[in-house]
């Protein structure tokens, strides 16, 4: 079933299919049902057009996928814009609420990143690009 431009599966319980929409969680989605008087164990595929509608209702009052996601935005983009210590840390890419960086974070920072000692091998390497740097500004 597609109830305000997203696909719901027949088979799930309103409880659960409900929580496919962006910003509707578990306890927001048990208030929704009780404000429109829809049982929660009800399948999807047995809501009557009555009651999509009411959902569809409700929903509307509720901020969801775009508005929610933009809004989520515009707060990341103005903390970056007045450069608080949270907007420094977005900037940055670096965890923004307090967590340890020393040994965690690789999600957040990504892959290690070698910082310092090289190998023989790169050394070599950056050796070799240097030289052939060298002999092409001298010509």
């Amino acid at each position: 079933m597609r109830i305000s431009g997203i696909d719901i599966p027949d088979h799930e319980r309103a409880e659960i299919g409900l929580t496919r929409f962006f910003g509707i969680g578990r306890t927001l989605v048990k208030d929704l049902l009780k404000t429109t008087k829809i049982d929660a164990n009800k399948r999807v595929k047995d809501f009557t057009r009555d009651e999509v509608t009411r959902i569809i209702k409700a929903l509307e009052d509720i901020q969801t996928e775009g508005d929610l996601k933009r809004e989520i935005r515009d707060n990341i983009q103005r903390l970056k814009v007045i450069k608080c210590y949270r907007g420094i840390r977005h900037i940055l890419n670096l965890p923004v609420r307090g967590q340890r960086t020393r040994v965690n974070a690789r999600t957040r920072k990504g892959s290690k990143k070698t910082v310092g000692a090289l190998t023989k091998e790169a050394w070599a390497k950056m050796e070799a690009q240097q030289k052939k740097a060298s002999i092409a500004r001298n010509k």
